[in-house]
């Protein structure tokens, strides 16, 4: 069990033993900054209208949900979209992404494991930083996950058209096969994995990571037979120049490859359905990103080494070309088609579960309507949140296109990230004899690192994805203050 100290002095004990706000009390602050029990956040896990969670997953399901959520976005899709930028240096776009990455993850498993409950960065917030600052971070993660879901999907439908053509000679007509903007009038194939995903989820937790399990082996192994077949291919004057477009592309690539990462903290979106979250969470995060960026710098460093930079402009199925071009064969480029049809749709079930399951808690919390914390009681699911958020994003996917989608989540979950950095000061500082399961060294230096990182990055994004995240943040405040800071339960708590 967790020590988390004494009490706030601003709360009462409830008679379950846990802290709950008292009626009538304005002590937890001023209203936007009315900041949620730490126990109070323990005490609900799980529990929904109707019904419960159920704790199903172990370490190795979690890390497999990471994975899942991470592996394969980047290096599948996005890879194709950065190289142009950065040129063979593309792995060093990689390793700068993956470092910002792990600064943030140290900061993610420390407070996965003292606070273990779906809500990801944005529970995380409402105990540190306040309500306001919580609702714009669960704003965000709607945008980093949600969004993301779409964005994937858009690049899977690339791949399945690799595999029709590769193995019956046919492919989805391109009215169908992409959304308005990129020749297209409906993406028929991103809609259709989306509501593969939906099944999925909807047979329950357990269920789901089961599938998700056997998917991350066959996209695994599809990377490591890329890296062995193309490898043969791979000429020394393909990398050079090394950094064409110098310092400023390399960085512009890494915050466009940052998308390629968005997946390592899902694992923290089960704390609530996890057998034993404070031990297992932050282990599933830092793992699962150890392997991801492992694996994308020598799939990226193979990848430039085979086919010079400048020929991966516009290409979403890059991997799959490359292996036909190194071998002459289209056998090789149809297997790996195959694996990544498997690899993305992986990432679009495991990201689509994180979304329901963050926007599971912020129902729970009044901020946003109820039906999205409605549990089944018979399946332990959130139904009708699994639902909509799925028809929503299957929308989405088919209408908007793939690089837009990627620079806007992005700059979602950097602002996220960066400010789950710093809830992980806030909470040494007010409350530091909470027994945590995993601490980040030299805090408050790698938060703060960590903090900086993801600003920069930010930073390197283009304008029109700064006016799309001003748009988004802007339309996020006007529901917060129509609707979320009336109804939130430590509002109503407080009346």
């Amino acid at each position: 069990m967790l020590d988390h100290g004494a009490a706030p002095p601003t709360a009462e004990r409830s008679r379950s033993g846990l802290t709950a706000p008292r009626p009538g009390s304005r002590a937890l602050g001023p209203r936007l900054m009315r900041r949620k029990p730490v126990e109070l956040l323990v005490a609900e896990g799980g529990q929904g209208e109707g019904g419960k969670l159920r704790r199903s997953l172990g370490m190795w399901q979690l890390t497999m949900i990471s994975i899942g959520a991470t592996l394969g976005t980047g290096i599948f899709v996005v890879l194709g979209e950065a190289v142009p930028d950065a040129g063979p240096a593309v792995v060093v776009s990689f390793a700068i992404a993956g470092l910002t990455a792990l600064f943030s993850a140290l900061s993610y498993a420390e407070l996965a494991g003292t606070i273990p409950v779906s809500g990801s960065s944005y529970s995380y917030a409402y105990a540190t930083l306040g309500e306001l600052v919580a609702w714009v971070c669960g704003w965000c993660l709607i945008l980093e996950y949600g969004v993301s879901v779409a964005a994937v999907a858009v690049g899977w439908g690339q791949y399945l058209n690799e595999l029709l053509d590769g193995t019956l000679g046919v492919t989805i007509p391109d009215a169908l096969a992409a959304p308005p903007g990129d020749g297209g009038l409906f993406n028929l194939p991103a809609l259709l994995v989306v509501l593969l995903a939906m099944a999925f989820l909807l047979g329950g937790a357990k269920e789901s990571a089961r599938a998700n399990t056997i998917m991350v082996t066959v996209k695994i192994a599809a990377l490591v037979l890329f890296c062995a077949v193309a490898f043969t291919g791979v000429r020394a004057g393909n990398y050079t120049p090394f950094m064409p477009l110098g310092m400023a592309g390399v960085s512009a690539a890494g915050a466009t490859l940052f998308f390629s990462y968005i997946g390592f903290d899902a694992a923290s979106t089960a704390g609530e359905e996890a057998r034993n979250p404070q031990r297992d969470l932050p282990r599933a995060i830092m793992l699962s990103l150890v392997i991801v960026t492992a694996l994308y710098c020598l799939v990226a460093a193979v990848a430039v080494g085979a086919l010079p930079w400048k020929r991966f402009a516009g290409s979403e199925a890059a991997l799959a070309g490359i292996m036909k071009d190194v071998t002459g064969q289209s056998f090789w480029a149809v297997l790996l088609a195959a694996g990544a049809v498997v690899a993305i749709a992986s990432v679009v079930l495991t990201v689509l579960y994180g979304q329901t399951r963050i926007l599971f808690a912020m129902s729970r919390d009044g901020l946003v309507p109820k039906v999205f914390s409605k549990v089944h009681p018979a399946s332990g699911v959130p139904r009708a949140n699994t639902v909509i958020v799925s028809l929503f994003c299957g929308v989405l996917a088919a209408a908007i296109p793939l690089g837009q989608l990627a620079d806007a989540t992005s700059i979602g979950t950097l602002f996220a990230f960066a400010l789950v950095n710093i809830a992980v000061i806030v909470l040494r500082r007010t409350r530091p004899t909470m027994q945590r399961t995993f601490r980040v060294p030299l805090s408050p230096l790698f938060p703060l690192v960590g903090f900086g990182l993801c600003l920069w990055m930010m930073g390197s994004l283009d304008r029109v994805t700064w006016m799309v995240f001003g748009v988004w943040m802007a339309v996020g405040l006007v529901l917060y203050f129509a609707y979320g800071m009336r109804r939130s339960r430590l509002a109503t708590a407080e009346k």
